[in-house]
């Protein structure tokens, strides 16, 4: 038997609430009213309930509801701490995330100031020698997010933390490997101690960018 049935257009893009905040629940309710009148009619059509149709529904939009399982997640700029030094991320150039996995299976990402942080945050984790753990950074020119680990980078720069490194996908005169680029972090935190106190007064006058 050849069903035919034509969905409406999902009500996922609905208008924002006065806060400018879309609850998840809300979501869903408005898409499964949606979902509700095909889903009848494909039952019909096939002897079936509804509400089977339904769950089916429910469970692919809860997966598309959550945050996805890898990559780099959207950051709220001016909004929220780096998971080491608790300084709000609002450099979108020098920024960092730690994608490492839970118990459930599931990967969680951290958010960082300064890719110092996140390296050195990284370093005391179970998830450091995990293969499955990804690190991402902001291309210092563009501010998308690159693999940290294929990335190069420049020395000098002023960053959030003073680590001083800019990350650019391409190799560059002078740039680092990431394996540079840590034992660089991990030198200058040896000698600065970046939160014990305050890197700038007393680190080398780094160039500007």
């Amino acid at each position: 038997m050849n069903v035919s049935v034509q969905l409406p257009k999902s009500k996922m893009s609905i208008k924002e609430d006065a806060e400018g905040k879309q609850s998840v629940s809300g979501k869903l309710l408005r898409a499964l009213g949606d979902l509700w009148g095909p889903a009848a009619r494909v039952s019909q059509a096939l002897g079936t309930r509804p509400s089977r149709l339904l769950v089916a529904g429910l469970t692919l939009l809860i997966a598309a509801c959550g945050d996805p399982d890898t990559g780099p997640v959207d950051v709220k700029w001016d909004r929220i701490a780096c998971e080491r030094c608790r300084m709000v991320l609002s450099d979108r150039h020098h920024a960092a995330q730690v994608r490492v996995r839970q118990p459930n299976g599931r990967n969680r990402a951290y958010l960082f100031d300064d890719l110092g942080c996140a390296l050195i945050w990284l370093e005391d984790k179970p998830a450091k020698d995990d293969p499955a753990t990804e690190i991402w950074v902001n291309d210092w020119r563009t501010g998308d997010w690159i693999d940290a680990r294929t990335a190069f980078y420049v020395p000098g720069q002023v960053t959030p933390m003073e680590y001083g490194l800019g990350a650019q996908p391409e190799p560059t005169p002078g740039g680092l490997t990431f394996a540079q680029a840590r034992e660089h972090i991990f030198e200058v935190e040896r000698k600065y101690n970046v939160h014990g106190g305050h890197l700038e007064d007393s680190a080398p006058e780094r160039q500007p960018q």
